[in-house]
């Protein structure tokens, strides 16, 4: 699926007055992306502020040609989120009530999009989980269903926020494959270099700046490597005395 990418140009973020990202200058073209940083290093605002879930306080977004904050139905057909806990995703009681919001959101009709969703689970064999509970799937099954029901729309560009950190590892496996197949751009945050080391690129944003942006052999190494020198400190030398 083609995609023009993401463009961020000299974007910043301020909540309070506290800045959580500065002079973020990034297109964002290639297949597979993975943005790695420890936390706070200001990975999950990068992606609210790419989404349009939040506007930036400098610089400029663009996906797509449009600024996601400002035209969020236009996003719809651009970007699709996937958080790391389902449940802050999840709106419906039931399993094929979730899948159809979205449908409706593009426009199809209720009735249509009932009938999409039964025929999506019907291709995941999953026919059975038209009528379930939402909140009797495990949390391996709601994070699959989240990413049904982004797919559902069918978005350019994929963004993940940690997504196999809840997850047990057969869960991880099932959903690795899952994402391996798709056509859509992927971008993937995480503090976990394994999660992103098959990326076609990695960026390292530290203290919500850029530190690295390269192929991720490099970018993974000095990562690491800076992670290992930080955590050879005392874990309070960083706080104000």
């Amino acid at each position: 699926m083609a995609t023009s990418g993401i463009e961020l140009r000299g974007v910043g973020y301020a909540v309070a007055g506290k800045a959580i990202l500065t002079g973020i200058d990034l297109h964002l073209s290639e297949a597979r992306i993975g943005i790695v940083g420890r936390n706070g290093s200001g990975k999950t605002s990068l992606l609210r502020v790419m989404a349009g879930l939040v506007a930036p306080s400098s610089g400029a977004v663009r996906v797509a040609g449009k600024d996601p904050a400002r035209d969020r139905r236009a996003m719809l057909a651009q970007v699709g989120i996937l958080f790391q806990n389902p449940d802050h995703q999840i709106l419906f009681p039931t399993v094929g009530e979730e899948l159809a919001f979205g449908l409706t959101q593009m426009g199809q009709a209720t009735q249509d999009a009932r009938m999409s969703a039964r025929a999506i689970l019907a291709q995941e064999g999953r026919a059975h989980w038209e009528g379930a509970a939402t909140h009797t799937l495990s949390q391996g099954q709601r994070q699959y269903l989240c990413l049904l029901a982004v797919l559902a729309m069918e978005p350019a560009t994929l963004l993940l926020d940690e997504p196999f950190a809840a997850l047990d590892l057969p869960s991880q496996a099932q959903l690795r494959r899952r994402l391996a197949g798709l056509p859509q751009q992927i971008i993937t945050i995480s503090h976990d270099p394994d999660a992103v080391a098959g990326c076609d690129r990695v960026i390292w944003l530290e203290s919500g700046r850029v530190a690295m942006d390269g192929t991720a052999g490099p970018v993974l190494g000095a990562f690491t490597a800076e992670m290992a020198r930080i955590g050879g400190l005392d874990a309070d030398a960083d706080l104000a005395s």
